[in-house]
């Protein structure tokens, strides 16, 4: 009686299988309203693949490790799970490929609407984030990315060879002259080929210097241009990637909001994050912590002002202290005077404003350091000059609220840079499979999304998530 009725595929689908999570999802979307093209078929002609089954397949294959477009057409024809959700379609890989890279805004939309599920789902409701990012490596190698100091090195690097090549050949020359053995034929033919390659190589180089001058930031990508060379936390290494921004929440660990940028340096994305944090939670007030590498008084000045509490380390990056002086901590700022009061016990008063790169600072100093018994410890000039930004009282307010919460750069590590090991880790060793700033951008949003959609599944259950996707 077991094999009396045939099979169904549904029968190979438990109840708490994360595909049906998925389906659920996708059939929840409105595809029409997040960008997606085609989801009415036109009345004529024979209808394409709809949008929806296409999603599934990348939301599915992102689930799964599976990010290559040619993975992903063999596992529609063999993977049970697939051929469940995709109703035994088996769109080719170009299909497959054209999908993420024509719908790249779509899935972006699609990212941030399940993040607003889970706000629904009432997961987000802490109003704090921790913001980190990390380099992630693009499809360019090292090879192929040229700085000015890349450049350099490697003009520098041809003239050596070359200077080599020809000092066998004049080595040789002289063992002749004298009656020595010279050197065969096909060796001198072969230096002097190698010669001429570098000759080339140099004006090769040459073309390239000037296009790579040309650009904004002075660097230059040949296989993926949107790349840029990237310093990373260890000594004298980098990467050609890209640096990808997120803003994880504290509680469950969601990502809320995320961006790739080709720009290295932290330091201007904070407000970015944090006002992105914000607007995703649906909140009026939002605490955000951030590593030191996010210290910039304009940017925290920004996030306070829009009613952003920040959590911010200044960096120790005082010259003096670094020599053995005192430090601008070491003077005391007394605001009812506006003065600062030095380790002496002497008071600097406020002698002018100036703009410095920008910034309207004021300076302050005493007349007293001549005759002071420890100005070896605090100055090597003529006298011991303090700046103060014209917002620093912001600063001063978030330097004690760091005084008060020791515990929030704990909270920061374990937070969120755990996100990052985990995709980086379903990624492997290549990161992005396309190339192109706003192809990357797609990708990531769909590693966002797997990513969630894992957490949720872990803290509610497949069928948890599929109650908050229909509500």
């Amino acid at each position: 009686q077991s094999t009396l009725f045939p099979e169904r595929l549904e029968d190979y689908i438990g109840d708490d299988n994360p595909v049906r999570a998925v389906d659920a999802f996708v059939d929840a979307l409105d595809l029409g309203a997040l960008g997606f093209d085609s989801v009415v078929p036109e009345a004529t002609g024979r209808p394409g693949y709809h949008p929806a089954m296409l999603l599934k397949i990348y939301v599915y294959g992102y689930l799964n490790q599976v990010q290559s477009s040619r993975r992903l057409e063999r596992e529609c024809q063999r993977n049970i799970e697939l051929v469940w959700l995709t109703g035994r379609l088996m769109p080719d890989f170009k299909t497959i490929a054209d999908f993420r890279k024509d719908y790249g805004p779509a899935i972006g939309e699609t990212c941030r609407y399940f993040v607003e599920v889970c706000r629904r789902a009432n997961l987000l409701d802490s109003a704090s984030v921790a913001i980190d990012g990390s380099k992630f490596k693009a499809v360019n190698g090292r090879d192929k990315n040229f700085t000015r100091a890349k450049m350099q090195r490697r003009m520098g690097e041809i003239d050596k060879s070359v200077a080599r090549y020809l000092s066998q050949l004049e080595s040789a020359d002289r063992r002749e002259a004298v009656g020595g053995a010279p050197m065969p034929e096909v060796k001198v033919a072969r230096l002097r080929e190698k010669i001429d390659i570098l000759h080339q190589e140099v004006e090769r180089l040459k073309a390239l210097e000037a296009d790579m001058l040309a650009s904004d930031d002075k660097q230059i990508s040949l296989t993926d241009p949107d790349a840029r060379s990237m310093a990373t936390s260890g000594r004298d290494t980098g990467i050609v990637g890209y640096n990808v921004q997120s803003a994880v929440d504290t509680e469950n660990h969601l990502i809320v909001a995320h961006e790739v940028t080709n720009v290295g340096p932290d330091r201007c994305q904070l407000s970015n994050m944090a006002e992105q944090a914000r607007d995703a939670l649906d909140a009026d007030e939002l605490e955000a912590v951030a590593d030191r590498g996010y210290y910039s008084g304009e940017e925290i000045a920004a996030c306070e002002k829009a009613g952003i509490k920040v959590f911010v380390p200044k960096p120790m990056t005082s010259g003096a202290k670094a020599e053995g002086r005192f430090g601008k901590q070491d003077f005391a700022y007394i605001a009812e005077d506006d003065i600062y009061v030095c380790p002496a016990g002497e008071h600097l008063t406020k002698r002018f404003t100036t703009l410095d790169k920008g910034k309207e600072v004021d300076r302050y100093w005493t007349s007293a350091c001549s005759n002071c018994q420890i100005k070896d410890q605090c100055t090597t000039g003529k006298e011991r000059r303090i700046s103060r930004w014209q917002h620093e009282e912001i600063l001063d307010v978030v330097q004690n609220r760091m005084d008060r919460s020791p515990d929030k750069m704990r909270l920061r590590r374990q937070t969120v840079e755990h996100p990052f090991g985990t995709i980086k880790s379903w990624m492997g060793a290549t990161h992005f499979q396309m190339k192109a700033l706003k192809n990357v951008a797609t990708e990531m949003a769909l590693h966002v999304l797997a990513y969630n959609m894992k957490r949720v599944m872990a803290i509610l259950g497949v069928d948890g998530l599929i109650a908050a996707v229909r509500q």
